[in-house]
């Protein structure tokens, strides 16, 4: 009869600090180093209009393009209820974490940030679905001229690991096209007129992976709007 060593008690508290440094090592310093170094590369070789992560790996595509102050932007999703989102800090991170685990509202959770032209969103909006900031759909806004602006509309369908650099993120859901409409809406309710519709590149009808290895399928249109400027 075979015996079994028993495990020494010892190791467990090892364990215990060990694994979740490892980790920690891992999706905060060793992984995201790693893909940004790969990614970079690849950078001249895209085409598509899509945010980027701060490693350079393809975010979430960009599909809307708004023409209108920050004001009457801002003005919009405030008629329609979205609340703008707070810049992420360890305060604000505590208090995401916070929303998620005990189940409360946190109508302002800051988002991640995410990159177009070297420049991280300029504008951020977001209105829960349920309780906590775990569910929620939310857009952001890049400047790129005055009066001129570039979005990307996503949903949120809950907290996990990023499937490239094992970071804590939200999960996108698969239908972005649901919530750039979801976003036109808004813009329209608030007096916005649309102003056509261009091409991001993005392949239709496929699936791709936005920067948290979420899969995603897009009409690859780029709606345009001129924002109202009567909301008050």
């Amino acid at each position: 009869m075979i015996k079994l060593k028993p495990v020494h008690l010892t190791l467990v508290p090892s364990l215990l600090i060990g694994l979740p440094l490892l980790w920690f090592l891992l999706a905060y310093a060793g992984l995201p180093r790693l893909w940004s170094h790969h990614e970079h590369k690849l950078m001249a070789l895209r085409s598509q209009i899509v945010a980027y992560t701060s490693q350079d790996i393809p975010g979430d595509p960009v599909n809307l393009h708004l023409h209108g102050s920050a004001t009457a932007i801002s003005c919009a999703f405030a008629h329609a209820g979205w609340s703008a989102a707070e810049d992420v800090s360890l305060r604000t991170g505590i208090k995401i974490g916070a929303s998620v685990i005990l189940n409360h509202p946190y109508p302002d959770a800051p988002v991640s940030p995410l990159y177009v032209k070297d420049n991280a969103q300029d504008l951020a909006f977001e209105h829960d679905e349920g309780k906590s900031a775990d569910k929620r759909h939310h857009v952001r806004f890049w400047q790129v001229a005055p009066n001129d602006w570039l979005g990307a509309a996503t949903y949120d369908r809950g907290v996990g690991l990023n499937l490239f650099t094992l970071q804590i993120t939200h999960h996108i859901g698969p239908d972005v096209d649901r919530d750039r409409d979801l976003v036109a809406g808004v813009i329209l309710a608030a007096g916005g007129k649309p102003d056509g519709v261009t091409a991001s590149g993005v392949t239709a009808d496929q699936w791709h992976r936005n920067g948290g290895g979420d899969r995603y399928h897009t009409d690859g249109q780029i709606k345009v709007f001129a924002v109202g400027t009567g909301c008050k």
